[in-house]
């Protein structure tokens, strides 16, 4: 039992430490004088995916790339079949009114250059290069449009557009004492709770037979979509979840350009056979699903909900 509950804490260490890091690198920026549009795509895309970047990051260094690889692949598909499926249970999810279409291109391309990748049997430095400067492409665009929106006095209605006031604590007259034990236990919680999740899923991976893969896109991949679930299902129960379609192909993109690409500077990353057999193809069948929700407006519904949550549930059980 010691393994589970030492992966237990890590995990909780992991999702405390990346809130508070995400609070008091906001709160810096703005004291600064960062302009909070600068801030919200970049240090609060980093920040928030801090967790799963340290996973990968301790994971390639402890030769453990089955939970680094099983991280992306794993959270990918979660987030696109259990965070959207689970509050659709609870409430429609108002999708039809959040334009995310180029947004959406750039997370299927991106899906398409990290298994093109893949297919070379290990992600390099030069793998993770090309996923870097793909994101930097992205974040460009991002960038770009959000000032025009801004400038316009308009927007799309999705994740993008949030101001930062929607952060909670986003304060620009935060005192620096309080900035720096955000930032203090962000530093420290994180390699700490990296360390013992990725040490403890490895053991209960030879304890029980199961893969590090396995365990990578199950324990450690659903474990770090938990904020993005609560996040969903509490904008469902508050009817304010037209924003959903837009975070979760944000997150995507962001894992797949970012997360390998800078681990790849760590050390090399070998892609398990079981990945181009089959987990690639199952987040890039779960990402096709979301076209009705795209392309044709169509809201997902409560039906919906029952299906995508069904089709997580059945992965599940393929990979036990």
């Amino acid at each position: 039992m010691m393994p589970w509950l030492y992966s237990a804490l890590g995990l909780v260490i992991l999702l405390l430490a990346g809130d508070a890091l995400v609070r008091g690198a906001v709160n810096l920026s703005l004291r600064l004088g960062v302009p909070a549009l600068i801030v919200s795509l970049t240090i609060v895309a980093f920040g928030t995916s801090a967790p799963e970047l340290l996973i990968a990051v301790n994971a390639v260094y402890e030769d453990a790339d089955g939970i680094a690889m099983g991280n992306v692949v794993g959270s990918n598909t979660a987030n696109i079949l259990l965070v959207l499926g689970i509050p659709a249970l609870l409430r429609a999810l108002h999708t039809s009114e959040c334009s995310t279409r180029r947004n959406y291109v750039f997370m299927l391309g991106a899906s398409v250059l990290f298994i093109g990748l893949a297919f070379s049997g290990t992600f390099t430095f030069w793998s993770g290069l090309i996923l870097l400067t793909a994101l930097a492409g992205v974040l460009g665009v991002a960038f770009r449009d959000a000032r025009n929106h801004r400038r316009n006095g308009n927007g799309n209605g999705c994740a993008a557009d949030t101001d930062l006031e929607d952060i909670e604590e986003a304060d620009p007259d935060m005192p620096y004492w309080r900035v720096g034990i955000y930032l203090l236990l962000g530093l420290i919680g994180l390699p700490l709770g990296a360390d013992l999740l990725v040490d403890n899923a490895s053991i209960i991976a030879r304890l029980y037979g199961i893969s590090e893969t396995v365990i990578g896109l199950t324990l450690v991949a659903v474990g770090t979509s938990l904020p993005e679930l609560a996040t969903t299902t509490m904008a469902a129960l508050r009817r304010q979840a037209d924003v959903a379609l837009g975070n979760v192909i944000g997150s995507n993109m962001f894992n797949l350009l970012a997360i390998i690409g800078i681990a790849t500077f760590v050390g090399p990353i070998s892609v398990d056979p079981e990945f181009l057999q089959f987990d690639l193809w199952v987040m890039l069948s779960a990402s096709l699903l979301l076209i009705p929700f795209v392309f044709f407006k169509q809201d997902i519904t409560r039906i919906w909900g029952i299906i995508l949550s069904a089709l997580y549930l059945a992965y599940m059980s393929v990979l036990f």
